[in-house]
């Protein structure tokens, strides 16, 4: 991972006091500017700083002597190893690298500003939809503000500060995203950027593994109002009991939702059309704004307007540039990304999956206006502890229910299948190692002009593989 400063160039003296580091200079190199910041030893020049991380499995320590060999003269880093002393190079030395640098993203702009940085922030997470909901707002905001929005998802205690680093004194506001595994590292990462609105999009099923509980899933992510600016806003979805009565102290909190009657902002008169974008009517406590079109389907999709539809009113924003806006969206990469191949609906929603994702995508896909048979592949959700086998049974027994055909893929993938029996619905279950050629296969054996196919899964099963054999099928 490697980014360009959006500010001015930087040095190692100024690093390490923005951090709180020990400085190491050991041959005048305290002075020597950097550009460039990154987190992978084969990305390290002599331009940039290279901040050493310990990982579960690397450690960035053990890779200092290459990013020098490399032209590197500037690293931030835990401890400095004997053996580079004699090195033209410095370092800042600090107790926790990853925690430093959210303090150095923090401090980079402060220095630049002080307390009154013109770039305002929004801050977006949630267990399902943090990125559709970033790129919806981002969407919505670029129609009038100079705007900073993260390729891809950057969200993680690095990730997220790069981003706010990459953001120039030109920005006027930045759309970042923040995901976690563990309690504390959201509140990190808010405090970091400072949001002036944070949003929650949903509390989902997803760390149980780490988190044990939904409740704590929620705290976590609530996290992300420890960092608002004082008089900022946040918004909750107000259809996720964890969250309905949940408030900021000293900020504005606004529900959003659509089951729930008493938010403050709420979807009504939701309908899909024939081109597979979605209509709904925007009711708030003082109006109602009717057709408000976007360009994708799925309730969710309703969902991540409206948190941007609010967004742009915190900003400002017109209705007519709201609704131009939220028009203006594009999906990201395998996340419901819909086309038709050879006359076959695809749905490729393989970035990643948990109960509540897959749920939503099992329902967009219900709504698709086909004429033939609705045919699934699903996969390992990952991630969900103790509870796997019953919230992957509990998902097959749903899909069932919408699909004339199920496939599911991997050890997990069989607890779909299981839950999915005596159903009525057409089964297979593929493990093993030849689990998703096996599935591609039958996939491209039983397809026909005017089916739809839905391949979901989390992201360590790849099962775009699958997506891409079956679309190379269909287009010979």
């Amino acid at each position: 991972m490697k980014i360009k400063l959006g500010m001015q160039p930087m040095n190692l003296a100024q690093a390490a006091a923005y951090c709180g580091g020990e400085l190491y200079d050991f041959t005048g190199s305290a002075g020597v500017e950097f550009s460039y910041i990154c987190t992978d030893s084969r990305e390290a020049d002599k331009d940039t700083m290279f901040v050493a991380i310990r990982g579960e499995r690397v450690d960035g320590h053990d890779y200092i002597g290459q990013v020098i060999a490399a032209g590197c003269r500037c690293i931030l880093c835990e401890y400095v190893p004997h053996d580079i002393c004699a090195q033209t190079v410095g370092a800042a030395v600090v107790e926790d690298s990853v925690a430093a640098f959210c303090q150095l993203a923090k401090n980079y702009r402060i220095e630049k500003f002080g307390e009154n940085d013109p770039m305002k922030t929004v801050a977006i997470t949630g267990s399902v939809g943090k990125t559709t909901t970033k790129e919806m707002v981002a969407a919505v905001l670029r129609r009038e503000l100079n705007l900073y929005a993260a390729q891809g998802n950057f969200n993680s205690e690095i990730g997220m500060p790069m981003s706010l680093m990459q953001a120039g004194a030109h920005h006027r506001a930045a759309v970042l995203e923040m995901g976690m595994s563990a309690l504390g590292e959201i509140s990190r990462m808010s405090r970091t950027a400072q949001p002036s609105v944070a949003m929650i999009t949903n509390v989902g099923s997803s760390h149980l593994e780490y988190l044990g509980t939904r409740e704590n899933i929620a705290k976590a992510k609530l996290e992300v109002a420890d960092g608002l600016r004082h008089g900022g806003y946040l918004l909750l979805n107000a259809d996720e009991p964890l969250l309905a009565d949940q408030y900021a102290e000293g900020r504005r909190t606004i529900y959003i939702g659509i089951e729930n009657p008493n938010a403050d902002v709420r979807a009504e008169n939701i309908r899909t059309t024939a081109d597979g974008c979605t209509l709904f009517d925007l009711h708030t406590k003082h109006d109602v704004r009717t057709d408000i079109k976007v360009p994708a389907p799925g309730r969710h999709m309703v969902m991540a307007a409206m948190f941007a539809a609010v967004t742009g009113k915190i900003f400002h924003l017109t209705d007519s540039q709201i609704r131009a806006g939220i028009l203006d969206y594009t999906g990201m990469p395998m996340r419901q990304q819909i086309e038709t191949v050879g006359d076959v609906v695809l749905m490729c929603d393989c970035y990643n999956a948990s109960p509540e994702s897959m749920r939503a995508a099992l329902q967009t896909f219900g709504e698709l206006q086909i004429k033939g048979r609705r045919i699934a592949v699903l996969g390992d959700m990952l991630e969900l502890g103790e509870t796997t086998e019953q919230l992957h049974a509990q998902v097959g027994a749903e899909a069932a229910e919408k699909l004339d055909v199920l496939i599911t893929t991997g050890e997990l993938g069989a607890h779909i299948a299981k839950g999915a029996r005596n159903t009525g619905c057409e089964i297979y279950a593929y493990t093993g190692e030849q689990a998703k050629e096996q599935a591609a296969a039958q996939l491209c054996a039983m397809l026909c002009k005017g089916d739809a196919l839905l391949l979901k899964a989390s992201r360590g099963v790849r099962l775009e593989q699958v997506y891409e054999r079956v679309k190379d099928h269909l287009t010979k």
